[in-house]
């Protein structure tokens, strides 16, 4: 949709920014933007229509505007100078100095300002190199398994490193190549060597599916794994330790553990109640859930809610709802927030124990500690030797509410000076947040961080595997030496590799912000990959658990193709979802030898390769509609439809049509009317060179059924990985990824299968609440909605209806909207072209 015309005054703003130096483009973009009136005030506070600059720049003040809600007037103006100057010239330099000065005050430290974004940066090759070794060394234990062929995603984790933020991307790249030549062998070596295992692995891999195929009688989809199970028993999860596997410093901890569990798996989910969950979330829940089941144990969902500035109840909620939409039941819900006062009794042992102190350090003074962004030598917190009655009355302060945010903080007594592993340099334990939680309300305003938390709870709940994924191996060793410390079980954690789908933003900021600013219509909307939207797309869930299953489980992390994803959804819906006739773009047709009131019911099986899911009636006579890709007006010997001299069949009808003429509105240019003639003397035996989908009209049976909408999708961004683009992943959007198609009409038939899809649902849930009875637990509420009713539209796509239908059950009426789940084959294009 084209933009509404600017008016008067917008025209008068977008003159404005030109004469800054801004291009007629980005300057009608920022006077549309809801950001305009900022930009406007900033340009002319710091008077730049008297010192225009180029337009890359004036994008620079743009983002600073946008960007830069929390900065007073002075600090604006400070970045837009050092823009001007040509100090600032990158946006990641930007975004650092609007960071630094949102907790300064002017005036401002210039030394400290240029160091902390980049400004006159440079560091020589020796510096770089050893900056760059250091790195490696430090993760190499997450960068070795894809070596070479993943030194892409190391580069982009550099970028994020202080000390290396702002070198130069061929400089950074050189050196890291250097480095991995040392580390890794030959590039070339390494990658022939990559190549030779997958295909020994592929070839490996087929040979055990023909072996399958022949011994089975029904061979399974081309790419499906035969059972979800399969993850557990073969691979990295199949190597797991078994439970008393994990050895303790403390025998006794082991003996109690084992006496509580009785020897089973027990594992945890522990999202943290601050957004919606993801496609990577999906394989977590299955590792999770799934490896418990497999083993006969059970799995705890715990709620991560350490951090009350960001959590909201509507999280809570849809993350149980997707587990359960997932087919997954927890054995039962808690949260970190039911061991708060035990927490808290374990930080002031920690302290007694001389391994925690209080401290006041700031957070650029904690980062100097640590070796600051030249990564230089660390040194130890004023405060680390305190006496520790001291650190034990402050952090009863800190409780009480004597401290505000920032003020005052309790660090793990770790092992800064030695340790290569940033997470034991003396980490926080403890933070005042002065926030009231929604459980405990007012009654703390200290709360522990993710470091502290998350293993002492897991040691609570005797998990008997912590299953993470591998960003987390770094922590650990923290993990292992707090449980350690205070001498209680220590459960192992386990890393696997995060799942990425090719085309997905799973950054809850980003995703935020998608939402806000209305670049979708909503967490749920189904052009995102969040579980609600995918669930709102009609995506069975037990096609994402197959599909986590066949990719597999192990160290190394996954950017998954998107057409892997939705040939995966194409499978399941093959054979488990009826198939109706629906025409997107109707045009009508007479058949003019057959009389007005011609009248047939035509049986047409719901599936032709499963007769179980059985058959419905639809009426057809001498009206008759057909889709608009289906008729050309000039005759074609290479098009099988309909065309002058052509002659047709209409599935499921006895015999087939010939073309005879058709008529043009003259208005529109487009066919309104097509005649042709039934053809009764065919042969039983005549074979048409094509067969067409159709809709008969006929008001005693109401058909057709007209649909409100029908919404086809295809991917929100255009390249493939827009998580790499940082900030400018907006800029990627695809204006077209929704068509909102109208006028669109169904056969009478979708009424039995919303019928029967509602009908299977509720069955399910009565099921699971019997089970529930039976186990004397709590029965799970249903978490399905209209988007159970999924069909194929024979040669169109897969359709599901969307939330915003409205069904009189029973009544064969309603309002029916449509959402595309996929086409019928893989689009590279766009999925909502899957019809032609």
């Amino acid at each position: 949709m084209a933009p509404a015309p600017l008016t008067p005054e917008q025209e008068t703003q977008v003159a404005y920014f030109e004469s800054c130096g801004l291009s007629n483009t980005r300057s009608s973009e920022a006077v549309r933007s809801k950001y305009a009136s900022s930009a406007l005030k900033l340009f002319q506070q710091t008077q730049l229509d008297q010192r225009p600059l180029d337009d890359k720049l004036g994008a620079l003040c743009l983002q600073v505007a946008k960007d830069g809600n929390a900065l007073d007037d002075q600090a604006k103006g400070y970045i837009v100078d050092k823009i001007h100057k040509g100090d600032l010239a990158k946006s990641d330099q930007v975004a650092a100095a609007i960071k630094y000065l949102a907790s300064k005050s002017a005036p401002y430290d210039e030394a400290e300002f240029d160091k902390t974004c980049g400004v006159g940066f440079t560091i020589t090759p020796s510096a770089l190199l050893s900056l760059v070794s250091s790195y490696v060394k430090t993760n190499l234990a997450s960068i070795s398994p894809t070596n070479w062929s993943g030194i892409g995603k190391t580069l982009g984790q550099m970028k994020l490193d202080d000390g290396l933020r702002w070198v130069q991307p061929l400089e950074l790249k050189a050196t890291v190549e250097k480095v991995y030549e040392e580390t890794f062998g030959s590039k070339e070596e390494a990658l022939k060597k990559e190549k030779e295992k997958q295909a020994a692995a592929k070839k490996d891999a087929k040979s055990k599916s023909t072996a399958a195929s022949s011994s089975s009688p029904v061979a399974a989809p081309s790419g499906a794994a035969a059972s979800p199970d399969d993850m557990f028993a073969t691979g990295w999860l199949s190597r797991l330790h078994k439970p008393g596997g994990n050895e303790q410093v403390i025998p006794e901890r082991m003996k109690e553990h084992l006496e509580a569990t009785k020897g089973k798996v027990f594992t945890r989910f522990p999202p943290e109640p601050n957004g919606f969950l993801h496609i990577g979330h999906s394989k977590a829940i299955a590792v999770n859930f799934g490896y418990a089941k497999y083993h006969q144990g059970h799995c705890y969902l715990r709620y991560d809610d350490t951090n009350p500035e960001a959590e909201e109840q509507i999280y809570f909620d849809k993350i149980l709802e997707n587990i359960r939409w997932l087919g997954y039941e927890p054995y039962q819900i808690t949260h970190s927030s039911d061991h708060f006062q035990e927490l808290y009794e374990l930080a002031r042992l920690l302290i007694k124990k001389g391994l925690a102190y209080t401290s006041n350090d700031t957070a650029e003074e904690i980062n100097a500690q640590r070796g600051g962004p030249t990564h230089g030598p660390r040194f130890e917190s004023k405060d680390r030797n305190k006496p520790i009655a001291q650190s034990l009355s402050e952090f009863e302060d800190m409780k009480n509410g004597k401290y505000q945010p920032g003020e005052m903080t309790l660090r793990m007594k770790q092992d800064i000076i030695n340790s290569s592993n940033p997470t034991m340099w003396d980490i926080i334990a403890y933070r005042v947040l002065g926030k009231e939680h929604h459980r405990t309300g007012k009654e703390w305003c200290i709360y522990p961080t993710y470091d502290f938390t998350h293993c002492l709870c897991d040691s609570f709940e005797n998990i008997s595997h912590s299953l993470c994924t591998t960003e987390f191996i770094g922590a650990r060793t923290a993990y292992e030496w707090l449980c350690d410390a205070l001498e209680v079980y220590k459960p192992r954690q386990s890393e696997y590799g995060r799942l990425t789908l090719e085309g997905a933003i799973t950054s809850k900021r980003k995703l935020l912000k998608l939402v806000k600013e209305g670049h979708v219509d909503g967490w749920d909307d189904p052009r995102l990959y969040t579980l609600v939207a995918l669930k709102r797309r009609g995506v069975p869930p037990a096609a994402i658990i197959s599909f986590v299953s066949n990719l597999g489980v192990s160290t190394s992390p996954s950017l998954v193709q998107l057409s892997r994803f939705e040939q995966t959804v194409r499978q399941h819906l093959e054979m488990s979802t009826p198939r109706l006739m629906l025409i997107v773009d109707p045009v009508k047709v007479t058949i003019e030898n057959l009389p007005e009131d011609f009248y047939l019911d035509i049986e047409k099986p719901l599936h032709p390769k499963d007769p179980s899911m059985g058959s419905n009636k639809v009426p057809f006579t001498k009206h008759l509609f057909i889709d608009r890709d289906d008729f050309r007006t000039e005759s074609d010997k290479n098009f099988f439809r309909l065309c002058p001299g052509a002659t047709v069949g209409l599935l499921n009808t006895p015999k087939p049509i010939t073309y005879v003429s058709h008529t043009v509105n003259e208005q529109t240019g487009q066919v309104d009317h097509i005649v042709c003639k039934y053809e009764h003397d065919a042969a039983s035996n005549f074979k048409p060179k094509g067969w067409i989908h159709w809709i008969a009209q006929h008001e005693p049976s109401k058909s057709p059924v007209q649909i409100s909408e029908t919404r086809m999708f295809s991917r929100l961004f255009k390249s493939d990985n827009p998580a790499t683009l940082g900030d400018k992943y907006l800029e990627d959007l695809d204006p077209k990824s929704k068509e909102v198609v109208k006028g669109a009409m169904v056969e009478t038939g979708v009424w039995q299968v919303i019928e029967q899809s509602l009908k299977r649902a509720q069955e399910v849930v009565r099921l699971r609440k019997a089970e529930s009875e039976k186990n004397g637990t709590e029965a799970p509420p249903s978490v399905d909605g209209l988007e159970v009713v999924r069909f194929q539209a024979s040669r169109v796509a897969y359709f599901c209806l969307d939330l915003d239908s409205k069904v009189t059950e029973g009544k064969n009426e309603g309002d029916l909207v449509l959402n595309l789940i996929t086409g019928l084959k893989e689009d590279k294009t766009k999925v909502a072209g899957a019809k032609k």
